[in-house]
């Protein structure tokens, strides 16, 4: 499986924020496209960062990484629990591969420990803590078909830790752990323990070195390897977090995947931009390398612009390593200055530029931005997308609320949300060659045409009322 290409398909969200129940297919339908483009449309609060969240779940499971508390709270109100699934399709040469993966987040209340009080009365007194609360990994499904020009497998679980035992199929379990199947108990207690500290039992870092050690069959251990090799080096996520360093005008965040004389480069650096921002002697020549890379891109984009990095000295650590403090500059037909005076809409561009580049370079990398059009100049984000759409190769998904790309990009790269939390995700019927997206899209939230309302009604008198209340309760 080695060079193989692996792409989401499709994603399935149940009582999750505001979703109560959608799903989304990313599959564009045109079949001429090499990219794959998923662009989330839709009112305030109507489940697209909802989307990006449970990608961010994903990345972390697939990573092996503990699932953060904040987590807990996502689970709709009077629900035991959310469920997210997820399809996959890895190609590799005539082999394809569809993969299933599902799980169910639930949230757990616990007793923390408890603290010593040495200002009691009695000198020593045990503090009782309130409840604390983490979010559980339960219920895993891992299921696989696969088709070539000799075979064609139905889809079958491959694992489903929905059992009081370690996992089933018990002929699966055999194969994947091979010699450890002698030790249930010590399997137990890994699905404990991944339980408890809110991981992935299957994409754990001791359940695969188990089956890297023991699996019989070469096939299944491939499938789990790909999976977390896409989570770690192909599979970016940028969320509103990232916006909001930028709109501070402190930091930079810049995600990167930088290949170079055969390797490959993975990872995120923060930049300051008030002050010089260290970088390990490691990471420095990616960092200088990544940012020529995005120049080529960049001076055509915004004519005359490319960035610099300012070398400013080497320090020693206290841990004795080798650190160059950088600073960022533009420069603008010869002339140098801070980065940190350019604008929101530049920055956001740096911060995404150099995923983007992948996007359109890589067939196997996925990205998924939150608020792509964030201070971008909606003629270039149109632009953007569309060279993405016709001539980029690996997946991008983002949400946005301009509504340019509906004019650039193919209206089956485009979903909707709806006001309906049953039936959150759906993609525009009925849209001819001839008509506009963008308009039929604006007509639907007027005039409620079509099946499906992408728009709950406000009234304009009623908040032009509701200002002068305002204003009046104030001035008493």
């Amino acid at each position: 499986m080695n060079g193989s290409t692996l792409r989401i398909t499709n994603i399935k969200i149940e009582n999750f924020k505001n979703v109560r129940s959608g799903e989304i297919d990313l599959s564009s339908g045109n079949r001429q496209q090499k990219a794959s483009i998923l662009g989330l449309y839709g009112q305030n609060g109507s489940g697209k960062t909802a989307l990006i969240d449970v990608l961010t779940l994903l990345k972390d499971l697939l990573c092996g990484r503990r699932i953060q508390e904040k987590f807990a709270d996502y689970i709709c109100l009077n629900c035991d629990a959310a469920r997210i699934a997820f399809q996959f399709e890895m190609q590799g040469g005539a082999v394809l591969y569809h993969i299933w993966y599902q799980f169910r987040l639930e949230k757990a209340m616990y007793e923390a420990e408890p603290s010593l009080d040495f200002d009691s009365v009695d000198g020593l007194e045990m503090e009782e803590q309130p409840q604390s609360r983490r979010v559980e990994i339960r219920d895993e499904i891992l299921s696989y078909s696969v088709s070539d020009s000799n075979r064609k497998k139905r889809k079958e679980k491959l694992i489903d830790t929905c059992t009081e035992s370690v996992f089933l199929p018990k002929k699966k379990f055999e194969d994947l752990v091979g010699e450890a199947a002698s030790q249930p108990a010590k399997l137990a207690a890994v699905k404990e323990v991944t339980r408890q500290t809110s991981r992935s039992f299957i994409f754990s870092g001791e359940m695969l070195r188990i089956f890297r050690d023991h699996c019989r069959v070469p096939e299944y251990l491939e499938i789990i390897r790909r999976l977390q090799f896409f989570g770690q080096r192909e599979f970016f996520v940028l969320n509103t977090v990232n916006s909001g360093l930028i709109s501070m005008n402190t930091l930079l965040p810049i995600s990167f995947k930088y290949t170079s004389g055969g390797r490959d480069t993975v990872g995120s650096i923060l930049i300051k931009l008030n002050e010089p921002s260290p970088v390990p002697e490691s990471l420095y020549p990616a960092v200088c390398n990544m940012i020529d890379s995005m120049n080529l891109v960049l001076t055509k984009m915004i004519p005359g612009l490319t960035i610099k990095v300012a070398d400013l000295g080497v320090h020693l650590t206290k841990e004795n390593r080798k650190e160059h403090n950088i600073q960022l500059l533009s420069v603008r037909n010869g002339e140098e200055l801070p980065f940190r005076y350019e604008s929101e809409g530049i920055k956001k561009i740096v911060s995404v530029l150099q995923l983007l580049i992948c996007v359109y370079n890589y067939p196997s990398v996925t990205v998924a931005i939150d608020e792509l059009d964030a201070g971008i100049f909606e003629y270039l984000l149109g632009e953007l997308l569309k060279i993405i759409a016709e001539k980029g190769k690996g997946q991008l998904i983002f949400t946005s609320h301009n509504l340019r790309p509906l004019e650039t990009v193919n209206i089956g790269s485009i979903a909707f949300t709806t006001t309906n939390p049953d039936h959150r995700y759906v993609r525009m019927a009925g849209i001819g060659t001839n008509n506009n997206p963008r308009m039929v899209y604006y007509r639907n939230i007027i005039l409620g045409t079509g099946g499906d309302q992408f728009y709950d009604d406000t009234d304009s008198f009623a908040i032009d009322l509701a200002f002068r209340k305002a204003g009046e309760a104030f001035a008493e």
